[in-house]
């Protein structure tokens, strides 16, 4: 399967690290939002990473010039008919993704891929909403995805082997490693990072240690590149408050939210794009 043109379908932090990394590996880019205002300010984020590269010598003023050139921007979900391949990063509502996954399977050409970024959700029930379950997977980014090497790559039960496939390749492609998962919820590395995340917020609630403290632990003891906290508020405590809700009522009371997470989202403390959450920015 030939794939060159990618809808990007959502442009918030991870939708816009996709789109990028997307267009550094050569193909098209359609990048989809439905505020235009949030489309601008993704442009504006990805431009201002790729500056941050060129500082760091890490990329070139030509090959800004080239992933800038091959992203283009839509407000309206049309622009993915023409793809070859199509990944979600929306909300962690199963509702919107079916919804969205049951539109697009409408508008999108018979061949495409339809792929979700869910960290935790069922592609299987993502893709019960369409009628080609067959080219529905779950294709799991981490952030920052530009740097962060894993995708996590889950079969639906009806997922095809072409369709895993070319995700696959679509994958290493941007220069990612794959791990193939079993569908189950939370899949392998938000089963454990939500524990460890859930555990350190007990931790601060507790009174067992600060914040810093918690997170200086985890990184120095036991080689972590971020602190449990640091990385939650970087996710978003409102995104990591929907994981563990879902992932206690699928897998249960290990999963249980801390009460201090459900406090500071209901608080609009949630993390880096509010200004402050577990630290303050």
């Amino acid at each position: 399967m030939n794939i060159e043109t990618i809808a990007m379908i959502g442009s918030g932090v991870m939708g816009r690290g996709i789109a990028q990394s997307a267009a550094a590996a050569g193909y098209q880019v359609l990048l989809h939002d439905t505020s235009p205002t949030q489309l601008q300010t993704a442009l504006h984020a990805i431009e201002a990473d790729l500056e941050e590269g060129i500082r760091r010598n890490k990329v070139t003023e030509e090959e800004k010039r080239r992933v800038l050139q091959r992203i283009g921007t839509s407000d309206s979900l049309h622009v993915a008919a023409s793809a070859d391949f199509v990944i979600e990063a929306i909300p962690e509502i199963l509702e919107w993704k079916q919804e969205l996954f049951a539109h697009l399977d409408a508008i999108c050409k018979a061949d495409a891929i339809l792929a979700t970024n869910t960290s935790t959700m069922s592609p299987t029930q993502i893709g019960a909403a369409t009628k080609s379950p067959h080219r529905v997977i779950a294709m799991h980014f981490f952030n920052p995805v530009p740097r962060m090497k894993l995708v996590e790559i889950v079969r639906g039960l009806d997922t095809s082997d072409e369709t895993y496939e070319a995700t696959r390749h679509v994958a290493e492609r941007m220069g990612k490693e794959t791990v193939e998962v079993n569908e189950y919820p939370g899949f392998i590395t938000s089963r454990m990072n939500c524990l460890i995340g859930n555990e350190a917020m007990r931790m601060l609630q507790e009174g067992v240690a600060s914040a810093e403290d918690i997170d200086k632990a985890i990184k120095l003891g036991l080689h972590h590149p971020m602190g449990p906290l640091e990385l939650a508020d970087l996710v978003g405590l409102d995104a990591r408050l929907k994981n563990m809700q879902y992932l206690y009522e699928k897998l249960g009371e290990t999963y249980r939210p801390a009460p201090i997470l459900e406090k500071y989202v209901a608080a609009g403390r949630l993390g880096r794009k509010s200004g402050r959450g577990f630290y303050e920015y």
